[in-house]
């Protein structure tokens, strides 16, 4: 055990120096660098000693004081700061819940921020889900999702043709930001395109599976969605030529990843039959895509979409996340699975549109 201040490098960058007089005890003849768990998350010790973890970037301030001890399955790490107890990483101070479940409805406290639509299982917040502050930290069971592509598609207020380097940047920030939202057996599903061709040949799936898993995302399989009834080609490259031919796989695939343990930590009730159970646990789904001028959004998902998620990969009653919520697909889902939806949306006009989807589903079940 060793306790020490932090400096400016380790608390911008994420890692932590372990002292020379603590490291025999911690990290005794271990081979550097190898991996490790730190307060339960992903971590790395590098060549140098150097304990990295995302739980640890921007978490504290300069001169915090913390303690390194080992644990059954790594480190430990817990505040020492003068005049405070010592406190786990774990329970950090307390904060209000913002959203709550409440006999199987969804509940915000009153000085909460406003939802642009709510009910009793289904919320809609018009914000930017890197700076949305409504979602508690550990609460949400499944996140749904298909973000921008980067290919370009005329989203009104968000430019889809940004320079590829700064896509990813972006998708290393939401993707961290669901990384703490979920629950230690929560679970991503993650629809993105295998690869892209606009503004160069890009490899999509590989390079966001790579973030998410530096994040510490874990990886369980890829679903291959063969959409069948995708644009007719236009581009070949060289025509009946060896040239410069392009290759262009005509399917898009849902990643599935998830937070510590990918077997569920609580007994619930699923709702899958046999067939489809079967049938969905097969890598390869195939049916339609949807229609951009039906909808009235420019790149929507059809609903067995997020409704095979859900139904196979959680609990009835659950709650579900659609960070890039559009005309609101993922919570029509829900709706027909008996879960909880939390939808966050930048588009003000796509809030309107998921609004109105949801209210014609509500008013139909009605009659």
């Amino acid at each position: 055990m060793v306790t020490k201040a932090l400096k400016r490098k380790e608390v911008e960058l994420g890692f932590i120096q372990i002292p020379s007089r603590g490291r025999a005890d911690l990290l005794g003849e271990q081979a550097l660098p190898f991996d490790t768990m730190l307060n339960d998350m992903p971590a790395k010790v590098d060549k140098y000693g150097r304990i990295w973890s995302e739980c640890l970037r921007q978490k504290f301030t300069l001169d915090t004081c913390v303690t390194i001890s080992k644990s059954p399955n790594g480190f430990k790490l817990i505040l020492d700061q003068k005049g405070q107890s010592s406190n786990s990483l774990d329970n950090e101070s307390e904060h209000q819940t913002l959203i709550s479940i409440d006999n199987g409805v969804l509940s915000l406290p009153p000085k909460s921020t406003e939802p642009f639509f709510k009910t009793n299982s289904t919320c809609i917040f018009s914000e930017d889900i890197l700076k949305t502050d409504v979602i508690e930290k550990d609460s949400i069971d499944l996140v749904v999702t298909s973000p921008p592509y980067c290919i370009a598609v005329n989203y009104e207020n968000y430019d889809d043709g940004i320079p590829y380097e700064n896509y990813l940047s972006f998708s290393r920030d939401w993707l961290k930001r669901c990384y703490d939202f979920v629950k230690k057996d929560g679970r991503l599903c993650l629809n993105i395109p295998l690869d892209k061709n606009k503004g160069g040949q890009q490899s999509v799936y590989s390079d966001l599976t790579k973030i998410a898993k530096e994040i510490g995302w874990r990886y369980q399989s890829t679903i291959i969605w063969n959409e069948q009834n995708i644009s007719r080609r236009t581009a070949w490259g060289s025509w009946l030529s060896a040239s410069a031919p392009f290759v262009i796989a005509p399917v898009e695939v849902i990643v599935v990843l998830y937070k510590e343990s990918w077997v569920k930590l609580r007994k619930g009730k699923s709702d899958i039959c046999k067939k489809d159970f079967i049938d969905w646990t097969n890598g390869v789904w195939s049916f339609n895509g949807e229609s951009k001028r039906r909808i009235g959004h420019p790149a929507p998902f059809p609903i067995e979409l997020p409704k095979r998620c859900i139904r196979l990969f959680s609990y009835v009653g659950d709650v579900i996340l659609d960070p890039f919520l559009g005309s609101g697909t993922t919570l029509l889902a829900c709706l027909e699975t008996n879960r909880l939806g939390i939808g966050v949306e930048i588009n003000k006009n796509y809030c309107a549109l998921a609004e109105k989807r949801i209210k014609q589903y509500m008013s139909q079940q009605k009659l």
